[in-house]
């Protein structure tokens, strides 16, 4: 099984991430992120990467585990409310990781996450890249609208811009 997925990964051209995510539609990703936080003084992320180099591959690292680097390496942790939510795609692994911040772990089940992760793989199973983010985005947005409604001087903490890795 190993072996399949270090294939999978090796072979996987980084242009798949153009194809299922073209410029446009992380524009419109970007703005959908932009307009669910004016509703909340929480911080949302997104991450798409298209495979994992050999190292991480030969050392066995998950798409959990590369979640969490990418969570630290992008200072979704370093907000001031602790309240920042990355939304992590895996292709390669056709996997979707959500990481909160301890101050949204303390008070959203993680079950919600786990929930909202299979949502958007079926999303992405049926081809619906776009929409399936975009319901993420949406859903994560709720959950912190709920614990971390809006300030009156909000500052946007970290980027509004998906990433590409």
């Amino acid at each position: 099984m190993q072996i399949l997925r270090t294939l999978r990964h090796l072979f996987t051209p980084g242009w798949v991430s153009y194809r299922h995510f073209p410029r446009a539609c992380m524009a419109r990703i970007e703005t959908a992120i932009l307009r669910a936080e004016a509703r909340h003084h929480g911080e949302i992320r997104v991450a798409v990467e298209t495979a994992l180099d050999l190292l991480p591959l030969l050392t066995g690292q998950t798409a959990r585990e590369r979640a969490l680097e990418v969570f630290a390496w992008q200072r979704v942790w370093d907000t001031m409310a602790n309240n920042g939510v990355l939304i992590y795609l895996l292709l390669a692994d056709r996997d979707v990781e959500i990481v909160a911040d301890r101050g949204v772990a303390a008070q959203v089940d993680p079950r919600i996450w786990q929930d909202l992760s299979r949502e958007l793989t079926a999303h992405f199973r049926n081809g619906a890249w776009e929409k399936g983010m975009l319901h993420a985005i949406a859903s994560v947005s709720r959950q912190l609208e709920i614990f971390y409604p809006r300030w009156r001087e909000d500052v946007n903490e970290l980027t509004d811009r998906p990433i590409r890795l």
